[in-house]
């Protein structure tokens, strides 16, 4: 089919199959509709194909049940199929772009600008709240946190019943979570495990946090399993990229403390000598970092996190 089903019929009801938005990319979607009316949540993982922990969540959501639920469950669990299959890290194979940079996208632009196109103008403004759900790339740990758009207190809401310990605001054009607030729908992207990695342990605390934003919206009743801590630490993500290729070597570990000056790391040659020291120019603490050994020009090294003035 070309288009998604509509998202509320009335009907109890599960659909499952495949979407064609445009020639050359068809995606699996799943929907759960209760016997009762309530919100519709948009739940899409696999924007990184390598985030295996976000695509296990997102298969094990399509299997609820309608009369676990009211309203509508909306579930695309792998939007870049091919990196998927082909375990790239970050970019869709057919055009070399990373979706999470994309948005909102080209109607006449490459697959991965019409995808969050499509997205933006046929699948978001359907919805009443969005997660879209990542897990640490195969060269990136982590630990855990959610981004929410920046001046959204739903989104915010949304952030803290997920109940990860650390919210990053953030904002600017480009990303899922922020297009998606662009037209009118709070939205989280929760970041699970790391290095493509996945288990039950991490899936299930992912999937937790799914259920308590559900209870949160009054899809499904309690209780639910409850949040490490009740608020979050709300805060500012700074990434810096890296000056020059060559191999990277961090000095920070996750969650480790950071002051303004700090040697984050270092990239060298081949043969060992250094070409470029990475120094901070906030003060926080290390949320995620790049494991690679091997790194690119102009590609993300970590992120600090500055907490909030409260």
């Amino acid at each position: 089919m070309n288009t998604l089903p509509p998202f509320r019929t009335g009907e109890v009801r599960i659909e499952q199959g495949y979407v064609r938005p445009f020639d050359g990319v068809e995606i699996p979607f799943g929907i759960v509709e209760g016997s009762e009316p309530g919100p519709c949540l948009l739940v899409t993982a696999g924007v990184h194909g390598s985030e295996f922990c976000s695509i296990e969540t997102a298969v094990r959501l399509m299997k609820r049940r309608p009369e676990e639920i009211k309203g509508t469950l909306v579930v695309l669990p792998i939007l870049n199929v091919q990196g998927f299959h082909k375990r790239s890290i970050y970019i869709m194979p057919e055009d070399g772009k990373n979706l999470n940079r994309m948005f909102p996208g080209r109607a006449d632009g490459s697959t991965s600008e019409r995808l969050a196109h499509w997205l933006v103008t046929n699948v978001y403004p359907q919805a009443d709240a969005y997660l879209d759900l990542h897990g640490g790339d195969l060269d990136e740990s982590l630990a855990p946190f959610t981004i929410f758009p920046s001046g959204c207190e739903k989104s915010k809401a949304l952030a803290t019943a997920f109940g990860i310990p650390v919210a990053v605001a953030a904002g600017g054009e480009g990303y899922t979570v922020n297009s998606a607030y662009n037209v009118g729908v709070p939205s989280i992207l929760p970041e699970v495990s790391g290095n493509g990695l996945w288990g039950e342990d991490t899936v299930s605390e992912m999937m937790a946090g799914v259920e308590r934003v559900m209870h949160h919206l009054g899809m499904i009743p309690g209780p639910v399993q409850p949040a490490l801590q009740t608020v979050p630490q709300f805060v500012t993500m700074w990434v810096p990229s890296a000056p020059s290729a060559g191999l990277w070597y961090s000095a920070k570990e996750l969650s480790d403390p950071v002051a303004v000056g700090d040697v984050l790391g270092e990239i060298k040659d081949v043969f060992g000598k250094v070409l470029a020291t990475v120094r901070s120019e906030k003060e926080g603490f290390i949320l995620y970092r790049l494991t690679s050994l091997s790194v690119n020009q102009g590609e993300a090294l970590l992120g600090v996190g500055t907490p909030l003035a409260s």
